[in-house]
């Protein structure tokens, strides 16, 4: 799965806008986003996996790595509510993008 097949997915399978016409994944990989939290989810993606491109192929384990760090920064008593939430519904997400992708390729 690329990087951008990921947010694609998220963008249509969760209530979140990662992808819009003023927050292109393209500016998102350096952490540009109108959605200060939807950006640190996707650059903090970006970064840990070495993306330089939308193009580029992620790994599960690779995607699951970078969100931890995320995790841990918005279980914190003093973080944003939204930024938990948010963390808390996309992985989910994410796993079911990567089982449905196995899936489609098996057939």
């Amino acid at each position: 799965m690329t990087f951008q097949e990921l947010f694609i997915y998220l963008n249509e399978n969760t209530k979140y806008d990662f992808i819009t016409d003023t927050s292109p994944l393209e500016g998102a990989i350096n952490g540009k986003h109108e959605n200060e939290l939807i950006g640190d989810i996707i650059s903090s993606v970006a970064k840990s996996c070495g993306c330089e491109t939308v193009d580029q192929t992620l790994l599960r384990q690779d995607v699951v790595k970078a969100l931890g760090p995320i995790r841990l920064k918005y279980m914190k008593d003093d973080a944003p509510v939204e930024g938990f939430r948010l963390v808390e519904g996309t992985v989910p997400v994410i796993d079911q993008a990567f089982n449905d992708e196995a899936l489609k390729n098996r057939n």
